[in-house]
């Protein structure tokens, strides 16, 4: 399974946690990737499932991203927002994807997991339903077990995935989601106000801390 550390891939972690033999974090340089793996780690280690960490820094020093440039290149507000569309890391899923069905082969497993969710198709391409199933095809055609990439979460939105996490019981404040990647959720981001709002809608009591506190999200 792909694991940034997030609460979409955590939650999925958790879920299928019985059917997870590898999880994989992929650090490409960008302004969260410590955060969320001190957040992979921690969870692995709790679940007993073995995470192996790949380097990719070649994204962080190649591709053009807000994502890659530092908290202050980050634009706030939602992801209907057309400025949201900096934050997109070229092809990053699918680099990510090919990587882990190599890692998938080389250890005998026949699936690769992602967490990608509905919330993400509008800026996302490679997060949307038809790049899930063409890269799976790829994959299936390009090894000798006919790997195939597993995404429950395609068509399910933000929400659903966190009234999941409430119902596993999983802490999102040992999540991380911020795209500025600071010690603290900044609250504004677009990932962020996708966050609060998700939590907030599924009942759950939000202990993350957030350096903007206000409720008018």
């Amino acid at each position: 399974m792909v694991l940034s550390g997030g609460m979409d891939s955590v939650t999925m972690l958790y879920e299928y946690a019985a059917e997870i033999d590898l999880a994989v974090n992929f650090s490409y340089g960008s302004n969260h990737n410590a955060r969320e793996l001190e957040c992979a780690r921690l969870h692995c280690s709790r679940l007993g499932i073995e995470l192996i960490e790949i380097d990719l820094s070649f994204i962080g020093r190649y591709f053009h991203s807000s994502l890659l440039e530092g908290a202050d290149a980050i634009p706030e507000g939602s992801y209907d927002s057309d400025n949201m569309k900096s934050t997109v890391v070229p092809f990053r899923n699918g680099i990510m994807l090919s990587a882990a069905a190599g890692l998938a082969e080389s250890h005998g497993l026949t699936t690769v997991m992602i967490a990608n969710h509905a919330g993400d198709h509008a800026i996302y391409p490679d997060c949307r339903e038809s790049f899930i199933k063409a890269m799976s095809k790829a994959i299936s055609e390009g090894t000798y077990e006919g790997i195939t990439i597993k995404a429950p979460y395609t068509l399910l939105s933000k929400t659903q995935i966190a009234e999941r996490g409430k119902r596993l019981g999983i802490d999102y404040s040992e999540t991380y989601s911020c795209y500025k990647g600071g010690e603290h959720h900044c609250g504004r981001c677009g990932t962020c106000i996708e966050r609060r709002q998700a939590i907030a809608d599924a009942g759950i009591v939000d202990t993350t801390v957030y350096l903007d506190d206000s409720d008018d999200i």
